[in-house]
C-alpha cells in the first residue's frame, strides 16, 4: 500500500505459534534507492519478494536494509536476504543493537526462561517439524553483519530525506524513521495498532516501559500524520495528539 510518494507499506503474512500472523515492513524508494524496514521471520524471503515486487520495485534494487531493533521478527530474513546471488544490500543499524544483530551477543528476550515459555505456549496440533525449526530458531537466532551504523538525528538519503530518530524502550536501541515530505513515522514496535486504534508498545515484551514512554513524548513533538506501526499497520488522523496521550499513560 502506497502511503506516500516513496514510502510503500508492505503486509507479510506468517504462521507463527499456529496462527497466521501478519506484519509490515516498509519499502522506501526514489529513483536511486530501495530502502526495506525489517525483513520479517525467518523463512519469508519468496514472500518478501513477492510484495516488493507487487510495490513495483524489481528485488535487484534493494540496495539497503534498515534494522529498527534485534527482535527476531525483525531481522529473521536477513541471513536469507544477504546470501541472495549477486546480493548488494548493505545493513544499517544502532550500535547498541549491532552485537546482537551479528550474534555476538544472545538477543536480549531470547532467554532460557523466555524460551522455555514459548515452547510451552505452542498449541498441540502445530507439527513437529514446525514446532523444531521454531525452537531452533529461538535457542539459535539468525545473524547478520552490519554494515554502517546510524544515530539519532540521521538523515537517510531516500525517498527526499528520512529522519532516524531513537526510540528506546522496546529494546535499548530502538529507532523509528521520521518522513518529514509526507508526515510519515515508521514507528518499529514503539507504537502498535490494535483494530484501528494507535496504541503504545506492548507492555509484555517491552522491558523497559519507562524508556517507551519517554520516547513518545520526544515522538510528540513531531508533525505526524501517518503511522506505520510493525503490528497492526497504518494509523492515521490526529497521531500527534493521541502519541501525547499515551506518553502520558501510566505517569
Amino acid at each position: 500500500m502506497q502511503i506516500a510518494q516513496g514510502v510503500e507499506m508492505l503486509e507479510i503474512a506468517a504462521e507463527v505459534m499456529g496462527e497466521t500472523n501478519f506484519v509490515y515492513p516498509v519499502l522506501l524508494r526514489d529513483e536511486d534507492h530501495a530502502v526495506l524496514v525489517d525483513t520479517g521471520y525467518p523463512g519469508l524471503l519468496h514472500t518478501f519478494k513477492q510484495a516488493v515486487a507487487q510495490a513495483g520495485v524489481a528485488w535487484s534494487e534493494l540496495d539497503t536494509v534498515v534494522i529498527t531493533h534485534q527482535d527476531i521478527d525483525h531481522i529473521g530474513g536477513l541471513p536469507a536476504m544477504l546470501g541472495e546471488p549477486h546480493s548488494r544490500v548493505k545493513v544499517l543499524a544502532h550500535p547498541i543493537e549491532q552485537p546482537y544483530i551479528e550474534g555476538e551477543r544472545m538477543l536480549l528476550k531470547h532467554t532460557p526462561e523466555a524460551i522455555a515459555a514459548a515452547e510451552a505456549m505452542l498449541p498441540p496440533h502445530v507439527p513437529e517439524e514446525w514446532r523444531r525449526a521454531f525452537l531452533h530458531h529461538l535457542a539459535h537466532p539468525p545473524k547478520a553483519k552490519v554494515d554502517a551504523l546510524i544515530e539519532d538525528g540521521q538523515e537517510l538519503p531516500v525517498a527526499g530525506g528520512v529522519i532516524v530518530v531513537e526510540t528506546p524502550g522496546h529494546s535499548p536501541g530502538h529507532i523509528s524513521l521520521y518522513h518529514p515530505a509526507s508526515r510519515t513515522l515508521i514507528a518499529g514496535d514503539s507504537l502498535t495498532v490494535k483494530e484501528g486504534a494507535l496504541h503504545g508498545p506492548d507492555p509484555r515484551v517491552t522491558p523497559d516501559m519507562a524508556a517507551a514512554r519517554s520516547s513518545l513524548r520526544r515522538l510528540a513533538g513531531y508533525a505526524i500524520e501517518n503511522v506505520i506501526c510493525y503490528h497492526g499497520g497504518l494509523y492515521r488522523g490526529d497521531a500527534g495528539r493521541r502519541i501525547a496521550e499515551l506518553a502520558e499513560e501510566g505517569q
